[in-house]
């Protein structure tokens, strides 16, 4: 039993190194961008959007002053740069010819966003566009770029990532015809972003462990488990769906006071039955913070039903799979009385810290 013991402080421990060492701007990476191209003759054209994170990865300055923030002055400042290290890494080729590429126009969008307006003129209009977004190349490992791309009445769509980003594209002939709906290949993406959202959302990954971590009866967790879910579920939607989400500014640090709040109650209480009454305010607040990962790149409102249900799905099915792994450990070390009497006590003064140190820093990032 003390080896079980001690596999359990372990894995508590490089989780704790985990969750101090990133700076707390990486706990909601983004990892999302999208693009609308289109050819027409001899000129291709391209509208990338991506957080503004991701944006200065691209072009440094971006952020001319090094206040971790972009303006429109510096966007406008900025314009040579972005099209001197964008456009090497947006690759267009009509047949065998290179396009030449120059950044039309960058502006800033809502939610954080950075939308940059590109324009390729090829040596003549060609019959077919081999495209190559080497852009991924900058940014972080895991980013998904959905792409879609239009020509006459056809229009494709496709989901870049990892060494997946060349594309063909075939001009059609103009047509009276309405453009063809896009394939739903994004789906997937947007489950998988979920995915690497809550594995890299160590905010939310230690308010469920504060939140299990006191035990009580199945039944309990697994209600406190629901209210969670159910209540991140409903500001998610309502922040993607733009009926009302909140600034980040405010939800971050809301998020990290919650954090630190679990981690102090447990201190106290004493009987887990009624615990999700507190878990749902709680899981609102979460539910914007998961939010701002699709409101940065300002999705097509006939996008947002797919990205809503496959990100959230996605988020559902990583956190499911950290509790599959936490709880059997937590169950297993509950066993030795020191846990009882000492083990949850100190591990949720840690949280509470942690919570307060994540407070101070983003009310300081702001």
């Amino acid at each position: 039993m003390q080896k079980s013991i001690r596999f359990f402080w372990a894995i508590v421990c490089l989780w704790t190194c985990l969750l101090v060492c990133p700076r707390t701007s990486l706990a909601h990476q983004a990892g999302l961008s999208r693009g609308e191209y289109r050819l027409d003759g001899a000129m291709f054209t391209a509208e990338i959007i991506l957080a503004r994170a991701d944006a200065a990865l691209l072009a440094k300055r971006l952020d001319a002053d090094g206040d971790g923030s972009i303006s429109a002055d510096e966007v406008r400042a900025a314009r040579p740069a972005l099209t001197k290290s964008l456009t090497p890494k947006l690759v267009i080729r009509g047949g065998s010819e290179e396009c030449l590429g120059s950044v039309d126009d960058a502006f800033l969008v809502e939610e954080d966003g950075l939308s940059v307006r590109l324009n390729y003129l090829c040596p003549t209009p060609p019959a077919s566009v081999h495209m190559r977004f080497d852009v991924l190349d900058v940014l972080a490992f895991g980013h998904r770029h959905i792409a879609r791309a239009e020509s006459g009445s056809t229009m494709v769509e496709e989901v870049f990532f990892g060494t997946h980003r060349e594309w063909d594209l075939q001009p059609a002939a103009t047509t009276t015809a309405a453009p063809r709906p896009a394939s739903s290949k994004g789906l997937g993406a947007f489950f998988l972003l979920g995915i690497e959202h809550i594995l890299l959302g160590y905010d939310h990954l230690v308010f469920l462990l504060g939140l299990v971590l006191v035990g009580g009866r199945w039944r309990s967790i697994l209600l406190v488990i629901t209210a969670f879910t159910l209540a991140h579920s409903i500001t998610l939607g309502l922040a993607v769906l733009g009926v009302w989400a909140p600034s980040p500014r405010i939800v971050e640090p809301l998020i990290a006071l919650s954090v630190a709040y679990v981690g102090v109650e447990n201190q106290f209480v004493k009987d887990a039955d009624n615990r999700w009454r507190i878990t749902f305010p709680f899981g609102l607040i979460h539910g914007f913070g998961f939010a701002g990962a699709l409101g940065e790149i300002q999705l097509p409102k006939a996008d947002v039903p797919k990205a809503l249900l496959g990100f959230n799905l996605g988020v559902e099915a990583g956190q499911l799979a950290i509790l599959a792994v936490v709880l059997p450990l937590i169950v297993l070390a509950r066993d030795r009385k020191w846990l009882e009497d000492r083990g949850i006590r100190r591990l949720s003064w840690a949280i509470a810290v942690l919570g307060l140190v994540w407070f101070v820093l983003r009310i300081v990032e702001d």
